[in-house]
């Protein structure tokens, strides 16, 4: 077995090993993708089809209601003016680019992460192909004020905030490595 020039034997072994191991942890970041997205649309199915017939609120505990919305815009209804098809487009150019930095990623954490965003990025790409806005009905708020109720949410909403988290902490994991 010959070796490229500029690598040694044991270099040559740890590049394919690291190639192998990448590989896994892309496929393992895109099962947990599929995961989220499969849990999400599950979870908007129940409440469109189970749920909400009729559509209303459901109070479920104070400071936590199910309601129905449909929400034609990215976090908190911005951009609403773009159309579903414009924001469907940008989100799967992220997508596509998340999962090039997948390809890369070299940490379970990261994987995670970046699995968890794809998912949840897809999950509500989905929605703007089917409905023309995306299906929320995770509703909180603070009981006994006059305090507003944060705009509703979905799973693949959670899993995207989740998911960037989770690269945040990557990143100082990261720093921190490097610097000790």
């Amino acid at each position: 077995m010959s070796t490229p020039k500029n690598l040694n034997a044991s270099e040559s072994t740890r590049t394919g090993l690291l190639a192998r191991v990448g590989s896994r942890l892309f496929w393992s970041g895109m099962g947990i993708s599929l995961t989220i997205m499969i849990l999400d649309q599950i979870s908007k199915w129940v409440i469109l089809n189970v749920i909400m017939v009729p559509p209303r609120i459901i109070p479920q505990f104070p400071g936590f209601n199910l309601t129905l919305v449909y929400n034609p815009g990215v976090s908190f209804g911005q951009m609403d003016w773009l159309g579903p098809w414009a924001l469907s487009v940008l989100a799967i150019v992220i997508s596509v680019a998340l999962a090039f930095w997948l390809r890369k990623a070299e940490t379970r954490l990261l994987t995670v992460a970046l699995g968890i965003v794809i998912g949840g990025a897809i999950g509500n790409v989905i929605d703007r192909i089917r409905f023309g806005a995306v299906v929320d009905f995770l509703d909180f708020y603070v009981p006994g004020t006059d305090w507003p109720h944060w705009p509703a949410f979905n799973v693949a909403d959670s899993a995207i905030v989740v998911g960037v988290g989770l690269i945040i902490l990557d990143g100082l994991f990261a720093e921190r490595a490097q610097n000790a």
